[in-house]
């Protein structure tokens, strides 16, 4: 399945010999998307980390303390609740801060141009 590796060389070469020069601007496009891209992905991953020490912490005690939790809770249930909340955490944070670093972008943008 997919494409053969003979059109795909071809495709490659192709578009490798394209005479189109960006723009100095679109070189800072390219530059600050990788950066808010960075910065999202740095704080997704500190969000993660309290968030797994967060939900460990009372799921790991429940399952020693409380009886309910004890009998229904193995280890693939905790670690499901643990590792949920930090998937969400991580996401939650990358989203929100590729989105302020934007909105941050395009307001320094229409300052710039008035």
């Amino acid at each position: 399945m997919g494409i053969p590796s003979e059109i795909r060389d071809v495709w490659i070469q192709r578009k490798r010999n394209f005479f189109i020069i960006p723009s100095p601007a679109e070189d800072e496009k390219n530059l600050r998307a990788k950066q808010f891209s960075q910065e999202g992905i740095r704080a997704g991953v500190k969000a993660a980390a309290v968030a797994a020490v967060v939900s460990a912490v009372p799921t790991l005690i429940a399952v020693r303390k409380i009886p309910w939790a004890k009998a229904n809770l193995n280890h693939t249930a905790q670690a499901l609740i643990i590792s949920g909340a930090s998937i969400a955490a991580y996401f939650i944070t990358v989203d929100k801060t590729v989105l302020e670093s934007a909105r941050r972008n395009s307001r320094a943008q229409f300052d710039k141009t008035v």
